[in-house]
């Protein structure tokens, strides 16, 4: 395996995890920032408030965007597998 292979195969990786990861992060960095001009707005400086609302909307993202999850993973792990297979790795 050469080094640009192992350079492309690394890559795949990152942009997996990224692109995997970003729906669920753009949603509680969403509500974060509403909560957090809510906050501002109301004075209201209530911890609670800030994580309760987040954890729900992450569960949501996470269970609605599963299957996009795993389609990018099952995508990466056949591509790492075939390598494997071809005596690339």
């Amino acid at each position: 395996m050469t080094e640009g292979e192992v350079y492309d195969f690394l890559t795949d990786a990152i942009w997996t995890v990224l692109i995997g990861t970003a729906p669920v992060l753009a949603l509680a960095l969403a509500v974060g920032l509403i909560i957090a001009f809510f906050q501002a707005l109301t004075q209201i400086q209530e911890m609670t408030l800030t994580f309760v609302p987040k954890i729900v909307v992450i569960l949501i993202g996470v269970a609605a965007t599963t299957p996009f999850i795993y389609s990018m993973l099952q995508g990466l792990s056949d591509r790492s597998f075939d390598a494997i297979a071809s005596g690339g790795l």
